[in-house]
């Protein structure tokens, strides 16, 4: 198995309660219907890790795993229609703007519905990533419900729509397919160079 060790951490209300500051860390992002738990549990091969529903919007705090020992990823609130008031969607903001000063955080996966397409919200995202120096990759979920010829336009949609160094790929949790391709992604964030105080 790719990870063996993947467990649990905390659910975060506040930036004090987040893990320390050291080892790597990649966060995972998505629409609220983007299918960014179902991604994450096949990702790490782990049923029901990140909780699915069938009522979008249902992450409301910053959920860390740990991978190995040194190694996270945090699974982030969806975003989009997630049925929360206004001052619980404030305090997602609040907590996912500390991210970037975590010097641990080595990139960003965006999950996004391949029928859909980059939408403006998760331009914002490739925005905030890019700006925080961070690596992005994004996953073109669903790809089951598209044929091979729509699946190929959606990934070059996607990469024409990225800064350089960024990337994309297809993918489904549904058919297994880019699995694969997926974890070796992750890995090599959560190895890439540490921060020099690491």
């Amino acid at each position: 198995m790719q990870f063996p060790k993947v467990q649990f951490l905390i659910s975060a209300a506040a930036a004090d309660q987040f893990p320390a500051d050291v080892g790597r860390e990649v966060a995972f992002a998505g629409r609220s219907n983007s299918g960014k738990s179902s991604a994450i549990n096949t990702i790490l091969v782990r049923n029901g890790l990140a909780r699915t529903s069938k009522t979008p919007g249902r992450t409301r705090l910053l959920n860390f795993f740990e991978v190995e020992p040194g190694r996270r990823i945090i699974d982030l609130p969806g975003y989009g229609y997630a049925e929360a008031p206004p001052p619980e969607r404030q305090q997602w903001i609040k907590l996912i703007d500390t991210l970037p000063a975590r010097e641990c955080i080595a990139g960003l996966f965006l999950i996004v519905d391949i029928r859909r397409g980059i939408s403006e919200s998760d331009e914002q995202l490739v925005v905030w990533a890019e700006s925080a120096g961070w690596q992005l990759h994004v996953l073109l979920a669903k790809a089951d419900k598209l044929n091979q010829r729509e699946r190929a336009a959606a990934l070059e949609d996607a990469e024409s729509r990225l800064p350089e160094g960024m990337t994309a790929q297809i993918f489904s949790a549904h058919d297994k397919i880019g699995v694969d391709a997926a974890q070796k992604r992750l890995v090599a964030m959560l190895e890439s160079a540490a921060p020099v105080n690491d």
